[in-house]
């Protein structure tokens, strides 16, 4: 289906999916970045990875990837 032919209601509930989705990636990706291996659950390299993976990859990396700093 062309974008043309979406009604505007559906272009805007995909806008805002891919809006939210672009933004989780994002903080996931400049957390991932910014945070020593020490804080992180497994192999960043893998984090790296499964960031990319939509739309669990974000989410599974903050609820899971991340050590808090009292863990470390």
């Amino acid at each position: 289906m062309r974008w043309d032919e979406l009604s505007k209601r559906q272009q805007g509930m995909l806008l805002a999916a891919v809006s939210t989705e672009f933004a989780l990636t994002a903080a996931a990706a400049v957390d991932l970045w910014f945070r020593p291996r020490d804080a992180v659950r497994g192999r960043k390299g893998l984090w790296w990875l499964g960031i990319f993976v939509q739309p669990i990859g974000p989410v599974a990396y903050m609820l899971y990837g991340r050590r808090s700093l009292r863990e470390r």
